[in-house]
């Protein structure tokens, strides 16, 4: 029998799945239960729909993660730091301050969390910062810290 799993089910699939049951376990076991209903034409198309519409969503997504990557990449960003003898920063600048920047100045909303920089910026100069749009599109941005 065909179902339409409605929870997570280990060893049958993850929610939204059309699978394939037995008819005594789909009968006694996952419809009463409410972890699946019975696959009817409505529910196929219904569900057909959904993954198209979820597919559409996440190419519209790489869409505006590439702009974002070409945006990012086409300028450095420039953060102004008190700083010492020697060149060395007074604290350091942070993925918010970068991201800040970002905003800022290319006008692009970037998450803090997108943007890998394990130990800060701790010196003035250009450091070049990866920013993770998508699984696939990572950006790789100059940010340029300058003393005040």
């Amino acid at each position: 029998m065909k179902v339409v799993l409605l929870a997570d089910v280990k060893g049958h699939g993850k929610k939204g799945d059309l699978v394939e049951a037995s008819d005594g376990y789909a009968r006694n076991y996952l419809l009463p239960r409410k972890l699946a209903v019975e696959a009817t034409k409505g529910i196929i198309n219904e569900l057909k729909g959904k993954s198209d519409a979820a597919a559409y969503h996440r190419e519209q997504e790489r869409i505006a993660a590439e702009e974002t990557k070409t945006a990012l990449e086409s300028a450095p960003v420039v953060i102004k730091a008190r700083a010492g003898e020697g060149g060395r920063l007074f604290g350091k600048v942070t993925s918010q301050d970068v991201a800040d920047a970002m905003k800022m100045q290319l006008h692009r909303v970037v998450d803090k969390k997108k943007i890998v920089l394990p130990d800060g910026i701790k010196a003035i100069g250009d450091k070049t910062v990866e920013v993770k749009l998508f699984p696939e599109i990572t950006a790789r941005v100059v940010v340029r810290v300058e003393s005040e």
